[in-house]
């Protein structure tokens, strides 16, 4: 089972690497009408959230660069940035490198209990590495969704 998540992991950031490498830079940064955030911030937003999801609740450390947690964690938005967010080429490396790293990790600990149970910002309470290494999955999904939304509203 492990083994099919993995590739699961695998599909899923391939879907996202895909995207980033499609993106221009140029629209990275629009924040259309309608919506609090943009193209960077949400790719951000899913390297720190699964870092998060697959090491921070296991009190690990978290392997991101520190500017990471201040430009894309959860409440964030780029109209509060003060420097300059990381480049979609940087960006993705990140996320690539990430995949690997998880790859290595999580394998004989998916059942590992949180020391303390995790609730996320909607209230779902998560107590295994499983549990919210899995929720990772469809949290990115729904910002490739979001993205979706926003190139084709910054392209207009």
């Amino acid at each position: 089972m492990e083994q099919t998540i993995l590739h699961h992991m695998e599909t899923v950031r391939g879907i996202t690497l895909k995207s980033i490498h499609k993106t221009p830079e140029e629209i990275a940064d629009i924040i259309p009408k309608g919506f609090n955030n943009n193209i960077r911030w949400n790719f951000g937003h899913i390297a720190f959230t699964q870092e998060k999801l697959v090491y921070g609740v296991l009190d690990e450390v978290m392997s991101l660069p520190k500017e990471y947690e201040e430009f894309f964690s959860a409440g964030t938005k780029p109209a509060d940035w003060k420097g300059t967010p990381p480049s979609l080429v940087e960006i993705s490396a990140v996320l690539t490198e990430q995949t690997a790293r998880i790859k290595e990790f999580v394998p004989g600990r998916f059942s590992e209990k949180l020391s303390t149970p995790f609730t996320n910002r909607v209230g779902i309470t998560f107590g295994t590495l499983s549990e919210t290494w899995l929720f990772s999955f469809y949290h990115e999904g729904m910002h490739m969704e979001a993205i979706k939304r926003i190139y084709r509203a910054a392209s207009n």
